[in-house]
């Protein structure tokens, strides 16, 4: 079902995120889908289980991560533990096992709808990751709810590599990621080539608060352009919505997300 308005079509990424460069935040899982006033929680970095789904019940919808991402200590050249990074687990078989996880999460929470496997291309080099096993994490994900899902994040700069057609039958949304927000006056055109490589999956826009590129906070005219670039898609209907990445930036770059929420609540 189409969204009433852009804003209901949005999605914010939520969970305590240990990046390069991001600073501890005041934001819990939970507080962005309220604070930018978008429906949709992408929940990411932390297990798919009760007291997550609990947590996150009153959100409308919610998509978690299947390719997860752990946390595990940092040590320096001495061996002394340095604190908690994270490390991202893309091998088939765990996305398979949290796949078929999220699928029960999904029979006691009504408001999961998707998994959501960030980044696949990760996945591309490690042995058995074929057709039949990208094939086996959408049948895991639906085993319990057909119904669910499959988002694929994506970056535009690697929309031609030849893996994806392994990956494509079987995904159902593609979420698709301008790195470099240089890119983002180019956005049509990547979308244009984003729907010739997926021409039947649905499309959903990314959208950074902060440019890891720089390592600086997204310029406030480009973050504009992005946003009238992706209303203007959304309402002709060429694509289904946008996410947010993410609740753990509104304190570290409020400026940015002040603007965003400030253009959510008057957009059609």
């Amino acid at each position: 079902m189409a969204a009433a308005s852009f804003r209901e079509s949005g999605w914010v990424w939520e969970g305590f995120a240990t990046h390069a460069g991001v600073k501890p935040t005041l934001y819990g899982v939970g507080e962005g889908w309220r604070w930018f006033g978008v429906p949709g929680v992408n929940f990411m970095f932390h297990p798919n289980n009760e007291i997550a789904f609990r947590k996150l019940a009153d959100a409308p919808r919610v998509v978690a991560d299947i390719s997860k991402w752990d946390f595990e200590y940092a040590r320096n050249e001495g061996g002394h533990e340095m604190g908690f990074i994270g490390v991202h687990d893309p091998r088939p078989e765990r996305i398979r096992e949290e796949a078929a996880n999220l699928s029960r999460m999904a029979a006691q929470f009504p408001n999961i709808t998707g998994g959501i496997v960030d980044d696949a291309s990760n996945m591309f080099a490690l042995e058995g990751y074929g057709e039949s096993g990208a094939a086996s994490i959408r049948t895991a994900l639906r085993e319990h709810d057909p119904e669910l899902d499959l988002w694929v994040v994506v970056y535009a700069n690697q929309l031609d590599k030849p893996e994806w057609d392994l990956l494509k039958p079987h995904m159902d949304i593609v979420n698709l990621w301008l790195w470099d927000c240089r890119e983002i006056p180019n956005l049509p055109e990547h979308l244009a080539h984003c729907r010739r490589v997926f021409p039947d999956q649905r499309i959903i826009i990314g959208s950074y608060l902060h440019d890891f590129t720089s390592r600086q906070n997204m310029p406030l005219d480009l973050l504009q352009l992005q946003y009238e670039t992706m209303l203007r898609l959304w309402e002709a209907g060429e694509i289904e919505g946008f996410n947010i990445l993410g609740a753990f930036y509104i304190d570290q770059a409020p400026e940015q997300a002040e603007w965003v929420r400030g253009f959510l609540g008057t957009a059609s």
